[in-house]
């Protein structure tokens, strides 16, 4: 009987529509302050996403061959070649390093504990961040079936245009007092 339950629990989790941006606000943690407004959302998931194009050589692909946005490896592509940094561990690695860029950090991730030292990190080098609400849509921006807490942007001349927009508003939004 339980197997017959599951087929159509997966059914009803594929019919369900994707959450809209008020109701992901719902399930923000306490912390996530500066949010990025609906707009800015959308950027920086384009600006991630062109993150991921940009490493290619710029060709489309051609007839049978996959976009490197849609591509399983893309995301590790974009990291090979430094564009941007997925995941608590990599992109605390990298701020400690010294690089420059913009982190973008899941307003749903639980426990807070697991990146609450993130922010407090960027701030102590003056790099701009932000949060969006979900962490789910943060990964698929990255090109990954997995979910995201964390990713920094880097700049890179091929998008160079959209991450100075998102440089832009990111810096000003308000810190946390």
């Amino acid at each position: 009987m339980a197997r017959e339950k599951q087929p159509e629990a997966a059914a009803d989790a594929e019919g369900t529509p994707e959450r809209s941006y008020r109701e992901q606000l719902d399930f923000l943690n306490p912390i996530a302050q500066p949010l990025a407004s609906r707009k800015l959302t959308r950027k920086l998931y384009k600006c991630i996403r062109k993150g991921l194009v940009g490493v290619e050589t710029g060709a489309w692909p051609g007839p049978g061959r996959r976009s490197a946005a849609r591509s399983p490896c893309a995301s590790l592509t974009a990291a090979k070649h430094k564009q941007i940094r997925r995941g608590v561990k990599e992109v605390q690695k990298f701020i400690n390093k010294g690089e420059k860029g913009i982190t973008v950090l899941a307003g749903d991730t639980l426990p807070i504990d697991v990146y609450c030292h993130i922010p407090i990190m960027c701030e102590d080098r003056s790099l701009p961040y932000a949060y969006v609400p979900s962490k789910s849509d943060l990964g698929a921006a990255a090109g990954s079936k997995r979910p995201t807490c964390v990713i920094m942007i880097k700049p890179h001349e091929e998008y160079q245009e959209t991450y100075d927009e998102c440089l832009e508003e990111v810096g000003a939004l308000p810190l946390p007092l």
